[in-house]
């Protein structure tokens, strides 16, 4: 009788036998999460296990990603072939894998004409109908055009472009650039390019209102040339198509363009698995309830599918297409709008299909309570450091924003000369002004630092850097910002950890709670007190006890967070001896570099 084999030896086999996953060289976070049917938080800490600290949108290689997937019951095998998928991975078997549709977005200036000319393209009048022209919501449509399939996402500028790929959906395959053939060159151009080159997306210019008296094809290709977009008529590799889309000219030149683009990148999909994909908006109806309009990426979603969709989950019970028709399936680069989703979900959510309903609501909850604990994937310095340390590649990604349009070449060039064969800085956006809320939304899409020097950060844009993790840098003397970088290339940089209070409470009274703990009645007198905070007590403007909060009561209800101007029952461990009159501070700390 053979000898039984071990749970270890069983497990190999499995892994061997049942779970053999098929990756390139090189693989996103996010993308191997996805292939493994996990959530990225649990790759990233498996990671950091092995020592390495990568967000849901960076690169590893093939050797690290085959280590970590051991942890989940994988074995990795290196692909030989096979083409690029819509999350970047290679497909198990290329046998499977089939041409899809491009996904494109249209980026640009305000009012160079972005909306007209997918209106143009769509020959629908979506401009008529919408508020000044601006593009009100995120849209999916697809157009035919050739014998092809293209899809386009209608985004109303390049901080939602972002923003989606801040919660790791990359959903755009080509961009396309709108430049105003009679102004030119505008700062929300050099954003939109910034933002664009930052995805690492294929660019198609689009020289809109040729039409124009004042219009000058040639201004605006010398332009683009000063931002590393050169043209192919001058060299380049930037396929640039004039139109007018008012007067529906030159459409055909671009829609041939963006299939070009396509065709060399080789999009493929496998239609025959499950689905995966993303949010491209959401809504409520007031007669169908939270709907959600959805892009396939890869396999093909079909009414029935339990969906899990970040924190929320559902069962599909309608597909309709972008013109309203309903449909049983969609497949790869489809948009659609899911009916049957519990909660309106978030632009740029993540969504898959698996098993049932049960298991959707398991993850989804398991994704609430990881959204949570895990709120921040921004850079800082200090963290940079950390990578330094570890050997791992030294390239930070700056976003430089200055007093006036003369300081940034200065500090660009002060930066750039700190480059060695072993660490470099990366500027990924220079301008000049106030930081604002699109800065942090490019920097936490690409774990960048944002760097100010003589310039103010606007309050909106700091509560959303605090929000998510996004380290603001103010510098007035250049010498100081260089020394920071470099000590932060090197990996010397010593972090600095800050004491940041968040709520301040009252004591009007005391209880007991069972024979041997008490509990403060308190009025929170401003900021916050939450249960996951560290509270000191302080009586007559001396602290006589600090710890972590044990409990925290609204009536009789257990409950996360208590604000400005609320009553709470507080319990400490290890304190008893609350006295009325006693102030409580909630706090924590902060580390800063």
């Amino acid at each position: 009788m053979a000898e039984a084999e071990s749970p270890t030896e069983a497990i190999q086999t499995r892994r061997v036998t049942l779970k053999v996953v098929t990756l390139p060289e090189a693989v996103a976070v996010g993308a191997l999460a996805q292939r493994m049917n996990v959530e990225p938080v649990q790759l990233i800490k498996q990671l950091m296990r092995l020592g390495v600290f990568a967000s849901i949108n960076q690169v590893i290689d093939f050797d690290t990603a085959a280590k970590a997937t051991r942890a989940f019951g994988y074995s990795a095998r290196k692909a030989e072939d096979g083409g690029r998928t819509a999350s970047g991975d290679i497909e198990e078997n290329a046998a499977h894998l089939q041409g899809r549709p491009p996904v494109v977005t249209i980026l640009g200036h305000v009012d160079h004409g972005k909306t007209t000319l997918l209106d143009a393209i769509r020959k629908t009048n979506v401009v008529a109908g919408e508020a000044g022209g601006i593009t009100q919501h995120i849209g999916a449509y697809q157009v035919e055009y050739d014998n092809h399939t293209i899809t386009f996402l209608d985004t109303p500028g390049h901080e939602a472009f972002t923003a989606m790929r801040a919660r790791g959906a990359q959903a755009t395959d080509i961009a396309v650039l709108v430049v105003a053939a009679d102004d030119g060159v505008m700062p929300q151009t050099v954003e939109a390019i910034d933002h664009i080159k930052a995805a690492g997306v294929p660019i198609v210019v689009a020289i809109n209102k040729i039409d124009l008296p004042g219009a000058d094809i040639e201004r605006v290709k010398r332009q683009l040339s000063e931002h590393e977009l050169v043209v192919e008529e001058w060299g380049g590799e930037v396929i640039a198509a004039p139109v007018s889309a008012r007067q529906r000219t030159g459409i055909d030149d671009l829609l041939k363009s963006i299939l070009v683009v396509a065709e060399v990148e080789e999009l493929q999909a496998n239609p025959d698995r499950e689905a995966v994909g993303v949010v491209v908006e959401s809504r409520m109806d007031k007669n169908r309830g939270a709907t959600g309009t959805m892009l396939v990426q890869t396999g093909t979603l079909h009414v029935g599918d339990s969906v899990v969709i970040g924190a929320t989950y559902g069962r599909v019970k309608a597909l309709l297409t972008p013109l309203g028709r309903r449909v049983k399936s969609a497949g790869p680069s489809e948009p659609v709008e899911v009916l049957g989703i519990n909660e309106l979900p978030t632009a740029g959510d993540r969504f898959k299909v698996v098993a049932n309903d049960r298991v959707a609501r398991e993850i989804a909850t398991s994704n609430l309570r990881t959204a949570e604990s895990l709120r921040s994937k921004g850079m800082t310095l200090g963290e940079f450091r950390a990578r330094a340390a570890g050997d791992q590649t030294k390239e930070m990604n700056l976003v430089l924003k200055t007093d006036v349009q003369g300081s940034i070449d200065a500090v660009r060039t002060a930066l750039e000369q700190l480059a060695s064969e072993e660490s470099r800085v990366r500027i990924i956006h220079a301008a000049s002004g106030s930081i604002v809320e699109g800065d942090v939304m490019l920097a936490e899409a690409s774990e960048a630092i944002i760097i100010g020097f003589n310039t103010r950060t606007e309050p909106g844009a700091q509560r959303l850097a605090d929000q998510d993790g996004v380290e603001i840098r103010n510098y007035e003397i250049i010498y100081r910002l260089t020394d920071d970088i470099q000590a932060a290339l090197a990996g010397m940089l010593e972090p600095t950890i800050e004491d940041v209070t968040e709520g301040k409470l009252e004591v009007r009274a005391v209880f007991s709670v069972g024979k041997t703990r008490t509990s403060a009645g308190c009025y929170v007198l401003e900021g916050q007190m939450t249960r996951s905070s560290t509270a000191r007590v302080l009586r007559g403007g001396t602290m006589v006890f600090e710890g972590p909060v044990a409990s925290l009561r609204r009536f009789k209800d257990d409950v996360r967070e208590v604000a400005t101007g609320y009553e709470c029952g507080v319990t400490l461990d290890g304190f008893n001896a609350f006295v009325i009159g006693d102030v409580i501070e909630a706090h924590r700390e902060r580390r800063v570099g």
